[in-house]
């Protein structure tokens, strides 16, 4: 073999190689560049006084958990203009992202939820605001994918549903039409399942909030809040990161860096960090179970059923309220570990006072603890966990279940009337979103003669009032009737009805109640074939009006998702062609009164028994 010659004066430079091969290659270096090395700061303006007006950049962050502070209050300072923002959610009316909304310096949000944000909410129907919803699972995944140079990806998150279909709005003209929508997503099929295609997501820059850093570049997280942080950190042409602590080399053991120095290219450490909780949740020391209001007969019957669902060695993901507390009721013979999309896995129980920790928040944004054994991780491996099936249980709750077990239970922002929620949802979905703002007019109650409680019609409506005319009582069909396009219109006494505009020769569904603001995480936990499905809900929604329908009117979550369907009444179990089985009723109850409350048929199991309670 041909003898190597090297110029040895120090490692990293020059390798000679063997003559024969020196036209093959130019030559072989060790990185020994100083342009790729960490920039350091310590006033976060001069960290982000490059950002250019229109820059795309991804801010990382869950809630309010991990989000950059002083490098928003850096963006606020330059006053730069036109951002598209990349973050699950936009922070608070007064804090996070929502400043630079309130100084209109976002023109196009790309998120999963709108959050308890009412200015986000507000440009976004005034169409003052570009709004993009995004699944969470696919939002984080889309930026992972960026990072890693793969252009795009198939998923089964959002196959059914108006994110694979198209049409939802992104921007309203100020007349309430729309300006922008969404695109339907191209689909293909892999072994018998539909999968959607999903572009990656890289920015011009991200801003990153760490624990600590090395004075190489060197990044790790605490807990919850490493969340989105660490995939936009490999996604972006620049990342800023924002830390609490600077450390020697060496401090951090090489196995222990969560994001290495490449990804890293400025540094700041932060002056103060306020880390605001959003939802304090503490429990006193003298709670060993979650404790029902008195009287709250139907949930605690819904929870204590629920919690039968868990088996020992269980992973498991729960969804906030009912779910979540029936948790608390999991045997003590058991084990079952409780995971949270936004990167835990062992949750614990709500902290003592002195148990608060910021960095520590569940899916919901509750504190919470953890337990021995547990781990944090990012979102995107959180959602891997999910999508790829190594969840085995999945429980949440609905706004509606179809006989073949599609879910619905988000809804895009609606409008809000002296503090209260009111969802207008068009059953044509190709006009679905047409009816949201496009010079809605409140009519009051009183206009149509209707007292509280009572379900009408509104038929043929058009954006003037005086157009609208219910039908009588005698022309209502019952809701989950065969007729598709009726639905019930559910009046409270001194709640506004909405005339519609873009569902002219459609009925519309009106429903006051809480507001959803987008879809979380709930489309990527109802995507997996291995993930069992159940949803804990109310049997009937407010006026006796039917939440389990032969097909849902609302906007879906999931495609024949559900696996089992437990409410205060009964327990069904779903099968995708056969529809619903009843296999358990609430003692004093009878088939015919679950027939009444239900907007659909079912088979009754031979094996009927009594509502079990744990």
């Amino acid at each position: 073999m041909a003898a190597f010659k090297f110029l040895l004066p120090a490692l990293g430079r020059r390798i000679l190689l063997p003559s024969a091969r020196r036209a093959e290659i130019c030559g072989c270096y060790f990185s020994t560049s100083c342009h790729r090395n960490t920039k350091f700061y310590t006033d976060p303006v001069e960290a982000v006084k490059d950002i250019p007006n229109g820059a795309t950049i991804l801010v990382g962050g869950f809630g309010l958990c991990g989000i950059p502070e002083n490098l928003i209050g850096g963006l606020l300072k330059t006053g730069v203009k036109g951002i598209t923002a990349v973050s699950n959610n936009a922070g608070v009316d007064n804090f996070g992202l929502g400043l630079l909304l309130q100084t209109k310096q976002i023109k196009r949000m790309v998120s999963s939820y709108v959050g308890e944000n009412a200015e986000f909410e507000r440009q976004y129907l005034s169409g003052e605001l570009e709004v993009e919803l995004t699944p969470q699972g696919t939002l984080a995944e889309r930026i992972r994918a960026g990072g890693a140079g793969i252009p795009a990806f198939y998923t089964s998150t959002g196959y059914g549903t108006l994110v694979q279909e198209g049409g939802a709005p992104i921007k309203y003209n100020t007349d309430g039409t729309i300006a922008i929508a969404s695109q339907p997503r191209e689909v293909r099929e892999f072994d018998g399942r539909h999968f959607i295609l999903e572009k990656s997501i890289t920015g011009d820059f991200a801003l990153v909030k760490a624990w600590k850093a090395d004075r190489a570049g060197n990044i790790i997280f605490r807990k919850t809040a490493r969340n989105f942080n660490q995939p936009m950190c490999k996604a972006a042409k620049t990342t800023v990161v924002e830390v609490e602590e600077i450390v020697d080399i060496g401090a951090f053991a090489p196995e222990d860096i969560h994001v290495p120095k490449i990804y890293v290219d400025r540094l700041l450490q932060g002056e103060k960090f306020e880390k605001r909780i959003e939802r304090l949740s503490i429990r006193k020391p003298e709670d060993s179970t979650a404790k029902q209001k008195k009287g709250d007969n139907v949930r605690e019957r819904i929870i204590k059923r629920a919690a039968l669902e868990f088996e020992d060695g269980m992973y498991a993901n729960l969804g906030i309220g009912i779910p979540l507390l029936a948790s608390n009721f999991i045997s003590p013979d058991i084990t079952v570990h409780l995971q949270s999309e936004n990167g835990v896995l062992g949750l614990g129980p709500y902290p003592l006072e002195n148990e608060v920790d910021p960095d520590l928040i569940n899916a919901g944004k509750e504190t919470v603890t953890v337990l021995p054994g547990s781990s944090y991780f990012s979102s995107d491996e959180s959602f891997a966990m999910i999508r790829g099936g190594h969840v085995d249980l999945t429980m949440l709750g609905a706004m509606q279940v179809s006989k073949y077990g599609d879910l619905a239970n988000w809804m895009i922002p609606g409008l809000v009337n002296d503090g209260k929620a009111v969802y207008v949802v068009c059953l044509d979905f190709s006009k679905a979103f047409d009816i949201i703002s496009y010079n809605i007019l409140l009519v009051k109650l009183s206009a149509y003669g209707l007292d509280s409680g009572t379900v009408g019609w509104i038929k043929n409506c058009g954006w003037l009032g005086p157009r609208c005319n219910p039908t009588t009582t005698d022309e209502i069909v019952r809701y989950g009737s065969d007729d598709f396009f009726r639905s019930a219109v559910l009046f409270d006494a001194d709640t506004p009805v909405l005339a519609d505009s873009g569902c002219t020769e459609r009925e519309s569904y009106v429903n006051n109640g809480k507001m959803v603001k987008g879809m979380g995480g709930a489309m990527d936990l109802v995507s997996s074939a291995q993930t069992k499905v159940v949803v804990t809900m109310e049997h009937s929604a407010k006026g006796n009006v039917h939440k389990i329908l032969e097909k849902c009117s609302l906007p879906l979550t999931g495609k024949q998702c559900v696996d089992r369907i437990i409410t205060e009444k009964a327990v069904f179990d779903v099968d995708k062609k056969k529809g619903l089985t009843l296999i358990e009723i609430w003692e004093g109850l009878t088939v015919d009164d679950i027939k009444k409350s239900t907007g659909c048929d079912f088979a009754v199991s031979p094996k009927l028994i009594p509502m079990r309670q744990i």
